[in-house]
């Protein structure tokens, strides 16, 4: 195992270019609980959007020692080898952005967190596809409501379980929802394996998943980010990739 680095580990966290949504205000304060959530856990955290210049981009990648790719919009479904059939607002800039910071991170090995539609872009960029459109899973907006919510089943001895229960063997969580598409158990991509349940019309949807072996790559369909209604148990999600990232 790596001993430690010496300094905060540095994290580039991909977020949307808030000035391009319509509520910018809104878009930036949901762009800053992710940089938060990091943060807080004693990270250095480098925000990177698609108006990120390619310079600045550059110098973020390689010196990164970990990856979290947040959420937004829907991902572009040529990404997974789809027509569109229910994809809305994609952000090709977007898509470009966080799959060069993929690539970079699998090539180095570097420790990699998903949120909403980066868990969905992480099982598009390992060769996995989605359900571009599932009902009943999304809400309403940030800040105009209380939040959709729904039982979320931890899969028993999974990474995400061992990190948020000290047992492995969690009790059923209610967790936000703020997402209309989904990844169903037949749309996992090799390599990545389900740590987490919701169910759906569509069947059950997996809402957590991981890399089957080697480095920390996980990803959650929910917004742990958001605590007011989120269990603070996934607080521990965050503290356990900045320690991954810390010891990459």
């Amino acid at each position: 195992m790596s001993a430690p680095v010496s300094r905060p580990p540095r994290i580039v966290v991909t977020i949307t270019v808030a000035a391009r949504q319509p509520d910018p205000v809104v878009a930036a304060r949901k762009n800053a609980l992710y940089v938060d959530a990091v943060v807080r856990h004693g990270a250095a955290a480098f925000a990177l959007d698609a108006a990120t210049p390619a310079s600045e981009r550059a110098a973020a990648f390689a010196t990164m020692d970990g990856l979290l790719i947040t959420g937004g919009a829907d991902i572009h479904p040529g990404r997974y080898g789809e027509p569109n059939q229910g994809s809305e607002g994609v952000d090709h800039d977007r898509d470009e952005l966080e799959h060069a910071a993929w690539n970079v991170a699998i090539s180095r090995g570097l420790p990699i967190l998903g949120i909403c539609r980066g868990f969905q872009a992480m099982n598009a960029f390992a060769g996995g596809k989605l359900l571009q459109h599932v009902g009943g899973h999304d809400g309403p907006g940030f800040g105009e409501g209380p939040a959709h919510t729904h039982p979320l089943r931890l899969v028993a001895g999974s990474r995400l379980a061992r990190i948020i229960t000290p047992t492995g063997n969690p009790s059923e969580l209610v967790v936000n929802s703020y997402h209309h598409q989904a990844v169903r158990p037949g749309d996992l991509a090799p390599g990545l394996i389900a740590s987490a349940f919701a169910a759906s019309p569509a069947g059950d949807l997996v809402e957590g998943l991981e890399a089957a072996d080697g480095p920390f790559r996980m990803a959650v369909q929910c917004h742990p980010e958001r605590t007011e209604s989120t269990p603070r148990v996934f607080e521990q999600l965050f503290s356990a990739f900045v320690e991954a990232c810390r010891r990459r």
